[in-house]
């Protein structure tokens, strides 16, 4: 793919990274904020259910944030991507920037783009199964916690 319609198409898919990078980490952190006051005001650390799954909410949360930026990061690269007129030469500027950090060894062949979205949506999926958790975890605090 060359040209306008790999930009658009590569850019497309940050935007969209960065969507899915800052609305689960958005909803964690308000949560994590709340959700202690709401505990303790129900006495939910004096349960031993209600505190483990708090404590596997928090858990979850770190994981989400982690993940939230990971895909952040990714869509910061594939905006590199975008910025070139081809997908071999963006491919390529990616690969050696990530060599320069010392992230990822410069590999032989330069991957596809989309080879390189599959990788990200992997991520996503990770990053969307740690949010199920999260919100499990949260709604099962809140039905072990004493009434």
């Amino acid at each position: 793919m060359t040209g306008n319609a790999y930009q658009e198409s590569t850019d497309r898919f940050a935007r969209m990274l960065m969507r899915q990078a800052a609305w689960p980490a958005a909803v964690v952190v308000a949560a994590n904020i709340l959700a202690p006051l709401a505990a303790s005001a129900r006495g939910a650390f004096e349960t031993r259910h209600a505190a483990l799954a708090l404590s596997l909410a928090a858990a979850s949360a770190v994981a989400v944030l982690a993940l939230s930026a990971l895909l952040a990061f990714d869509a910061l690269l594939f905006r590199l991507m975008a910025s070139h007129d081809d997908e071999i030469s963006g491919g390529a500027a990616v690969d050696e920037f990530l060599a320069r950090m010392r992230l990822k060894p410069l590999p032989p062949a330069t991957r596809s783009l989309d080879e390189r979205m599959a990788g990200t949506r992997r991520l996503l999926t990770r990053q969307r199964i740690a949010l199920g958790l999260f919100v499990a975890m949260l709604l099962a605090a809140g039905f072990w916690a004493p009434r």
